[in-house]
């Protein structure tokens, strides 16, 4: 005998009567949904709560630590005879809110460009921006004896949006457009000739390799404001094009024809995406050097409890990658206690293991 859905015995075949249980019906609903929700807020919540902390923890500490009473005087009260006051406000304070912008300009850029290139161990230095910032840089210091971070900025953002669109014309030739896999060989190509040049320059010239050292490295030591107040427009540019992106990179991952199919503009979307990846990570690397791993790292970890969702991607991103990069900077601050250590040989020491674990666990598709 079978029971039915509300527990109803039936007779079986040879007409015996034969005991059942009632089953259980769960009744459907969006309880689930709403857990999930309530969970990626809390999640999102947490985050929040990190960045602030790492905020505070990095006006707070260095070689010289300082008390949190006058951390607040410091910002609200200044007073230009104090020491204490002059440290948080001309020094910590301008290194926090640049790790803040670069954090989460290389995250985001990360972001993109995975999406964009359906890789998920793509990076954004695979557009030739941190080579043609380089470069820029290196014939910068070289030729024109430029040597102060304020004034090479400009070449360095100069270089970044230069060669990203060489990258791009180069990858758009032909009839399907740039296609990622044109994308990521036309801007390793001429990364590795771009980089080849600056090598050559700076070896043969101390007084450039000297300059470009730090930078190089990548660091947000020893920035004032007035590089802040130069990268930030067009950090929060990028910022703003890559909201607006998260719906088309959605329709992107379904692979072009489909997302053609769809109604979604291919091209226009991959285009527009190398302009915010350029803004983005241009005006970061101009700022901070090439700081590695950051735009690797922090979109693929973040996908394993936000799901594939670019806006809950950009989201958790646009928080979770400056923590990373406050925390670098905390780090090298106090591992070699009173010196310093770059964020970028930081950064580098913590995605170095982790991109060996993604390679061995991750299987990179798209391409």
């Amino acid at each position: 005998m079978i029971a039915d859905a509300r527990g109803h015995a039936h007779a079986d075949a040879a007409g015996n009567a034969v005991p059942t249980r009632p089953v259980k019906i769960r009744p459907t609903g969006h309880g689930g949904a709403r857990r999930s929700r309530a969970w990626r807020l809390a999640l999102l919540g947490l985050a929040a709560a990190t960045l602030v902390f790492l905020c505070l923890a990095s006006l707070l500490l260095g070689a010289r630590h300082v008390a949190l009473p006058t951390v607040v005087d410091a910002l609200f009260s200044y007073d230009a005879t104090s020491a204490e006051h002059i440290i948080i406000r001309d020094y910590r304070l301008p290194r926090t809110l640049l790790a803040l912008l670069c954090g989460a300009a290389f995250g985001v850029s990360g972001a993109l460009i995975q999406a964009a290139t359906r890789n998920p161990l793509a990076d954004p230095g695979i557009l030739g921006v941190n080579a043609g910032a380089a470069f820029f840089v290196t014939l910068a210091v070289g030729m024109f004896g430029v040597h102060a971070i304020e004034s090479y900025l400009w070449f360095a953002l100069a270089g970044a949006i230069s060669v990203t669109l060489l990258v791009y014309a180069a990858a758009s030739q032909g009839r399907d457009g740039a296609t990622p896999l044109r994308l990521v060989l036309s801007g390793v190509a001429l990364s590795a000739v771009l980089g080849g040049i600056a090598s050559s320059v700076m070896l043969l010239d101390p007084q450039t390799f000297d300059a470009l050292r730090s930078w190089s490295i990548g660091s947000v030591a020893g920035r004032g404001m007035a590089v802040v107040r130069a990268v930030a427009p067009f950090i929060i540019c990028g910022l703003v094009l890559a909201l607006g992106m998260a719906r088309p990179l959605d329709a992107l991952a379904l692979g072009d024809d489909l997302s053609r199919s769809l109604g979604a503009d291919v091209i226009r979307t991959r285009f527009l995406v190398v302009i915010a990846v350029t803004l983005l990570s241009g005006a970061a690397t101009a700022a901070a050097g090439p700081i590695g791993f950051v735009g690797l790292m922090v979109p693929h970890a973040v996908r394993w409890f936000s799901g594939p969702d670019q806006r809950r991607i950009i989201a958790y991103t646009l928080l979770c990658a400056p923590s990373l990069l406050l925390l670098a900077d905390i780090v090298g601050r106090l591992v070699l206690f009173p010196s310093e250590l770059e964020v970028g040989i930081v950064t580098a020491f913590i995605g170095a293991p982790v991109l060996i674990l993604l390679a061995r666990r991750t299987k990179a598709r798209g391409l």
